[in-house]
């Protein structure tokens, strides 16, 4: 069935610290006109480009995803468009005051609850969407992901990861009705890594805005008292760590008792978001990351590039 497109009744921010950058960041969600789809902007360069949200424009994917339009870069831009996607709105300018939207509590619910509040508005134009009717597929035998989309009445996300950990083991997500599910399903579920990756996201730049507040870290090691110290330095924490009797540093509750596999899949709808237009087909995805999940966009871009030039 096709559906009108939507954008927000009202203008709403939030702000907080940008996760990789650790950057001070507001973000803000603002009305846009039919067929403007997702776009960002930079407050704080003058003069800023609009960059469209189009898989042509990643330019980094290291732990996050990375566009860029004439030498403007935001970083970590899956959260925002994942809580935009998954409440089905289609025309949004989303204005941020530096180059990484903030974290919030390192999940798309702080996002979700914004949109929510600035009002959802039905607009006059038809929504443009991309029907899968063949299927596309994406695989890395060596790394053991793969990535399909199929012909479906709708767009659902089947998810599923594999960890050798007591803490994660299997787990296993599926979204069949986005606009009911999202805000409650997806939207709350945390970011997260291991105890054991920590030093080397620093190392390259990464997490410097990373917290116990913005993540959940799984404790995949040892951890005696210099190790304690040692992070507690290269955090700047002060509260006690210690490894959780749930395998989750400092015992932190779950949302959801398989937090990391929906969290991986509001990663997926953001990533998705990246071919410019909604698609109506099942995504099932096993052990994706933003890699590639950008691959798989580009797939699909490739086979159904007369398609989306036709919308």
């Amino acid at each position: 069935m096709i559906r009108n497109q939507w954008t927000i009744r009202n203008s709403v921010s939030t702000d907080g610290i940008g996760l990789h950058t650790g950057v001070d960041s507001t973000i803000t969600f603002k009305p846009a006109p039919e067929n403007h789809g997702i776009r960002f902007v930079r407050t704080d360069i003058p003069n800023c480009p609009e960059i469209k949200v189009d898989i042509d424009r990643v330019v980094d994917i290291s732990r996050g995803t990375t566009i860029e339009e004439k030498g403007v870069r935001i970083h970590t831009v899956e959260h925002a468009l994942a809580a935009v996607s998954g409440l089905r709105i289609d025309n949004v300018l989303i204005e941020l005051s530096s180059k990484e939207p903030p974290v919030m509590d390192g999940s798309a619910k702080d996002f979700a609850a914004c949109l929510h509040k600035a009002g959802l508005v039905k607009q006059s134009a038809k929504r443009k969407v991309l029907n899968i009717t063949n299927v596309v597929n994406y695989s890395d035998a060596d790394r053991e992901i793969d990535i399909h989309v199929i012909p479906s009445d709708r767009f659902r996300v089947t998810f599923m990861v594999e960890y050798p950990l007591p803490a994660l083991g299997t787990q296993y997500e599926a979204i069949y009705n986005m606009e009911e599910d999202f805000a409650k399903e997806v939207a709350p579920a945390r970011t997260f890594c291991f105890l054991s990756e920590i030093e080397m996201l620093k190392e390259q730049g990464l997490v410097k805005g990373g917290s116990l507040d913005n993540a959940l870290v799984i404790v995949d090691k040892k951890i005696d008292q210099n190790e304690v110290i040692r992070l507690k330095k290269l955090f700047g924490i002060e509260e006690n760590l210690i490894s959780g009797a749930n395998g989750i540093l400092n015992g932190k509750v779950l949302r959801f008792t398989n937090e990391p596999v929906r969290h991986k899949t509001l990663d997926l709808i953001g990533d998705l978001a990246l071919l410019g237009v909604p698609i109506i087909g099942h995504v099932t995805a096993a052990r994706s990351g933003h890699a590639s999940n950008v691959e798989f966009v580009k797939m699909i871009k490739s086979a159904y590039r007369s398609e989306l030039e036709a919308l």
